[in-house]
């Protein structure tokens, strides 16, 4: 399937598994929060905010990392942050005060989004694929950090209840560490994208596209994706525990999410391979906003937990594929690391409030409740955001009402 270039089997695997990785941890952050606040005394606001900002530098640190892997080539970039995630998730155990553990937190996003960050990953295998093609490896790329989850989750969950969670913490220090020598099989690639563009003199110029009409609606829209998927990784554990159900279900819930992830990921890379990646945003929001809609009025029972937790599943990477192929079409791959990066950190903006904001709900009010509900509005927002965009026969969409401009289209060098 993929006869482009070769060698983007083994690419594509190693991205996959860098993302399962860094996703899987990030995604086994919620877990720690109730064994954090009740080792440190820290209170949930303060273990929230960490992780906001933690949010908050992963998305910083990815238009920097992106441009780091054009100059430099992703090799190098990946295996310096294996190293550092390693170290910063070693120190968790022993940051006991607020300071401490945000500065702890922030090492974490800056080491992970170095070490495996959509960005950084999706620039290098998009620049070495066909467009044809391009979406679904994406979705396969995607699928790997949803299996980071799968395996991740319930792993980190049973070793939290047989080991302690400092224990739990010290393993995923030590999983970091495969970033090392996953990192080799991008030797390659950073070479011949290096080649390819001629070096960063020669690279198309980056103020055009940021400045495009199109980039806003798509930077909005993820966005939203930030928010909403913050939130509920952060915060669904404590959720479980406001129904009243055992703290294991955490760990099922994100295995179950992880396995939804895996079908979503590889659904909407597939489809958008012959369908509109707008009208696929679109359908994919307005799924989220249905399905926080359903679970709010079923009764809280691990059947209905589980039921969710497949039902945002399939949503839930799905809006990469189609996000990035936006990116992909409109600009081109060479800056692609970059720009898919400054889509990430407005991506965590909106991860830095869903993260925060319901620390502060639950803090102060005891539930979730309104949180759930911007969650909706948001959501239903987010799919209002791309109705503008429109795509012609080649892909390439334009905002509607804008007249087409150069800056929509990749730039010779």
């Amino acid at each position: 399937m993929f006869t482009a270039r070769s060698g983007i089997l083994p690419l594509a695997a190693a991205a996959a598994l860098l993302l399962a990785i860094t996703m899987g941890s990030r995604a086994a952050f919620g877990l720690f929060v109730s064994p954090l606040n009740t080792a440190t005394g820290l209170g949930l606001i303060t273990i929230s905010l960490a992780g906001a900002m933690s949010q908050l530098a992963w998305g910083a640190a990815q238009p920097l990392v992106g441009v780091l892997a054009e100059r430099a080539g992703p090799a190098r970039v990946i295996a310096c942050g294996g190293l550092l995630l390693a170290l910063g998730t070693a120190l968790v155990p022993f940051a006991s005060s607020g300071p401490a553990l945000v500065l702890v937190f922030t090492l974490i996003a800056l080491a992970g989004a170095a070490a495996g960050s959509n960005g950084l990953l999706l620039g290098a295998v998009s620049r070495r694929v066909d467009e044809s093609a391009r979406g679904l490896v994406i979705g396969v790329v995607g699928a790997g950090g949803s299996a980071g989850q799968l395996v991740l989750g319930p792993g980190t969950q049973g070793l939290i209840d047989a080991a302690g969670w400092t224990t739990a913490m010290f393993a995923l220090a030590a999983l970091a560490l495969l970033a090392v020598p996953l990192a080799l099989a991008f030797r390659e690639g950073g070479t011949r994208a290096a080649a390819a563009t001629g070096g960063s003199a020669q690279r198309p110029p980056l103020r055009p596209a940021l400045t495009s009409p199109a980039f806003p609606y798509i930077a909005a829209g993820f966005f939203v994706c930030g928010f909403h998927v913050a939130f509920l990784l952060a915060h669904m554990p404590g959720q479980i525990a406001l129904c009243g159900l055992p703290a294991s279900l955490a760990g099922e819930w994100l295995a179950v999410l992880g396995v939804c992830n895996i079908a979503g990921s590889l659904a909407a890379g597939a489809a958008i391979r012959r369908g509109s990646m707008r009208r696929a945003l679109i359908v994919l929001y307005l799924l989220r906003a249905l399905g926080v809609g359903l679970f709010l009025l079923l009764p809280a029972s691990t059947a209905t937990l589980l039921g969710f937790a497949a039902w945002m599943g399939l949503t839930y990477m799905a809006t990469l594929p189609p996000t990035a192929g936006l990116i992909g079409s409109l600009f081109g791959t060479q800056r692609m690391a970059t720009l898919l990066g400054v889509v990430m950190f407005v991506h965590q903006l909106g991860a830095f409030l869903g993260v925060w904001l319901g620390g502060i709900a639950m803090q102060l009010q005891g539930s979730y409740a309104w949180v759930w509900t911007a969650d909706i509005v948001l959501a239903v927002l987010a799919a209002a955001i791309h109705l503008p965009l429109r795509e012609r026969p080649d892909g390439a969409p334009q905002v509607a009402a804008v007249p087409p401009a150069p800056a929509l289209r990749p730039q010779a060098a």
